[in-house]
């Protein structure tokens, strides 16, 4: 199994092996914008089940407990505020969370009493914390103008680096695409939004632009000598760089996923750790959205805006009459698309050494 993996990896690598991602770019789109409806319509319908702390309330902790079973938590907030709905979650082992709306002193007091009698520990092992939503607009009014930022600076340095600034909106897209999903995600789940769900949509944010900045830096190598050769197009040129870094992506999800998804299946759902599973499941969906928007969203949707420019339609025009005329002397899968083998320091034909096939293609 290693050495197929092994040989697959290296056969994309060489362009001996590819997939045609770059010129079903169409496609991919149409699965994206089915994706981002989905999620836009479930946002409007559903909307986010947000935390205690945007809406504001009170919050108690209840530590050291034997029976973590949420039944008692639930009848005492029934018995002190009859009007209130409360959020009971386990948190580790022995500790239980419950959150309900704002109370009166009194009505504090006694719900305090309350819950150190239905489980059976000392008033002196329950937190009390009241939250207002005040607070909350702050988090997310930061995290809002933090996004911002975020997005203006990865346009800057994508545009200044690459030199290209139609890499950057679509890297920019691409982010705008996992968050979005993400957001569909949770809103679909019913998870609850917490400061924790901030700190991991901005992070995906980081993990999806590395991927696609990966995959970006190829396509600039690859296409550096564009103009000197007229064998093949920038958008195949492009998807050879895709193709020799998806076995990188891959492994890199696959290593950055694992530990996350412990977290969120084991350690949430089986060992009761709470507080886990609001930054777990946006990481958990963002770093996997992320994967797929750096492959099939990014440099699909980079190629199709730099087939706009007149030098790459006119290097794409050369490419294809030399092909029609039989002067080009390129390689074809058996699926009949074009073999784009992997570039050589200093060749300015743009392609290693293949089996080649003149003719019409």
């Amino acid at each position: 199994m290693k050495g197929s993996l092994a040989t697959w990896g290296n056969r994309l690598h060489s362009g001996e092996k590819t997939y045609p991602i770059v010129a079903q770019r169409k496609r991919w789109f149409a699965i994206s914008g089915v994706l981002m409806a989905f999620s836009v319509t479930i946002l409007v319908t559903l909307g986010f089940n947000l935390g205690i702390d945007f809406t504001g309330g009170s919050q108690y902790v209840v530590a050291n407990v034997e029976d973590v079973s949420t039944a008692p938590a639930e009848d005492a907030v029934a018995a002190v505020a009859p009007g209130e709905q409360p959020r009971v979650t386990q948190l580790g082992e022995n500790d239980i969370r419950v959150q309900v709306g704002f109370l009166e002193p009194d009505e504090q007091l006694e719900l305090t009493e309350a819950l150190a009698d239905a489980y059976g520990v000392p008033t002196e092992d329950i937190s009390f914390d009241q939250i207002g939503p005040t607070w909350g607009a702050q988090v997310g009014q930061a995290a809002l103008q933090g996004l911002v930022i975020f997005l203006l600076l990865v346009f800057l340095v994508i545009t200044l680096y690459f030199r290209a600034w139609r890499m950057a909106v679509a890297a920019i897209v691409a982010l705008i695409h996992d968050l979005l999903f993400t957001a569909g995600i949770y809103a679909l789940t019913g998870f609850e939004v917490t400061p924790a769900t901030v700190i991991g949509f901005l992070t995906i944010l980081g993990y999806s632009l590395y991927d696609t900045v990966v995959v970006f830096d190829k396509v600039r190598e690859n296409t550096a000598n564009l103009q000197t050769q007229n064998r093949y197009t920038y958008a195949e040129l492009a998807n050879l760089a895709v193709n020799q870094t998806l076995v990188r992506s891959i492994n890199t999800s696959v290593v950055a996923l694992l530990p996350v998804a412990s977290i969120l299946f084991i350690g949430t759902w089986l060992l009761g750790a709470g507080t886990l599973l609001d930054i777990a499941l946006a990481l958990f969906v963002g770093m996997a959205v992320g994967t797929y928007s750096s492959i099939f969203v990014a440099t699909p949707l980079e190629v199709a805006l730099r087939g706009n420019e007149k030098a790459i339609k006119d290097h794409t025009a050369r490419v294809l009459a030399a092909r029609e005329s039989g002067e080009a002397d390129v390689a074809v899968n058996t699926d009949g698309t074009v073999r784009v083998g992997a570039l050589q320091p200093g060749h300015h034909q743009g392609v290693g050494s293949q089996p080649r096939r003149k003719g019409r293609q």
